[in-house]
């Protein structure tokens, strides 16, 4: 299982810049396991070709604007931080660039010093941990609100703004954590929940708050030595005992999204999904014996990367290699702000 194994060659200019007007009307390419057959639709007309009795399971997290950009109050270098997990009050684990001209001791300031930070230490596994000040007039995540900058993926070549405040994240965001979004969620609208409501189709939520374990590189060729960074779920016991009932009832389980594919899988390893809260470093890759998630909407993936080699795992690497080739050939939108898949 080689790490070129899923590799493949994408135009720069496939990679979507910027939403579309409608969140729903991106493309959708059904893909069917069984018969290898490819259908292509529109997002908005995805419940005609959802199996009966389908349970959407939704990931719920939100993105916070985790992107800061402040200058060292020593010598005023640029130093720009990714936030990744409070550990501590007030204390978080970040991606510091340029991370070598920090020492333990320097002082970081942010929004014409409306919040410092201060460096605690440097880990080995390239982190920062950072202590953070600010007014406790105001909450942390509103000091972010008015100074940080949504995380937007380094394939998007254009600064944030204030429309990616909205599209970057879901219409049924709602637990903040997240620095990316978990992306095969942003085709939905409040009315296409509704349709498929209305429709018989139920949905439950979960979290997982997105972090550098998604996104992370891959840097080694054999795949299996590939540690995924740990990521935070939380599932209820409604929403773990909602879908044990539907399993057992004979009713599918849809993930949107490979986050939550992992947040299920990790709940559900012994065939039933029990109530979750903790991190998982589980990574799937092909091989992988998949004991709860029955069908997987998801948007196309970058090359070697973990994403891309969970929808492998799910559908087949020849199969995914196929419809990657079919997306390309009919100029599918790819990554974030692109267009989706719905593998049945």
């Amino acid at each position: 299982m080689k790490l070129t194994d899923f590799d493949y060659h994408l135009p720069p200019e496939r990679i979507a810049q910027s939403p579309l007007q409608q969140r729903d009307a991106s493309r959708l390419l059904v893909v069917n396991r069984d018969t290898g057959a490819f259908h292509h639709t529109q997002f908005s007309h995805i419940g005609e070709h959802l199996p009966r009795n389908s349970v959407l399971v939704l990931n719920d997290t939100k993105v916070i604007p985790a992107r800061l950009i402040g200058k060292k109050a020593e010598t005023g270098g640029k130093i720009e931080l990714l936030l990744i997990r409070e550990t501590e009050t007030d204390t978080w684990e970040v991606l510091a660039k340029p991370r070598r001209s920090l020492r333990i001791g320097t002082r970081i300031v942010f929004g014409e010093a409306k919040l410092t930070a201060e460096v605690l230490a440097k880990p080995e596994d390239g982190h920062c941990i950072v202590h953070f000040n600010y007014d406790h007039s105001e909450t942390f995540l509103a000091v972010l609100t008015d100074i940080g900058m949504m995380p937007l993926p380094p394939y998007i070549r254009r600064p944030p703004n204030a429309e990616d405040r909205v599209r970057y994240q879901s219409v049924y965001a709602a637990t903040e954590g997240a620095i990316a979004a978990p992306t095969a969620g942003l085709h939905f609208t409040q009315e296409l929940l509704a349709e498929l409501k209305g429709n018989g189709i139920e949905i439950v939520t979960l979290t997982l708050h997105v972090g550098p374990g998604t996104f992370q590189p891959v840097k080694v060729e054999n795949i299996r030595t590939h540690k995924m960074h740990a990521e935070y779920i939380h599932i209820t016991e409604t929403a773990a005992n909602r879908i044990r009932i539907a399993r057992e009832t004979g009713s599918k389980i849809v993930a949107i999204g490979t986050t939550v594919v992992r947040s299920l899988e990790t709940a559900g390893s012994t065939g039933t999904v029990n109530p979750y809260s903790g991190y998982s470093e589980l990574f799937i890759y092909p091989g992988y014996q998949f004991n709860v998630v029955d069908a997987l909407v998801t948007n196309f993936h970058l090359p070697k990367s973990t994403l891309l080699m969970l929808v492998s795992a799910f559908a087949g690497r020849d199969l995914i290699e196929k419809a990657y080739q079919e997306a390309l050939q009919n100029n599918y939108r790819f990554y974030s702000y692109g267009d989706a898949m719905l593998i049945l």
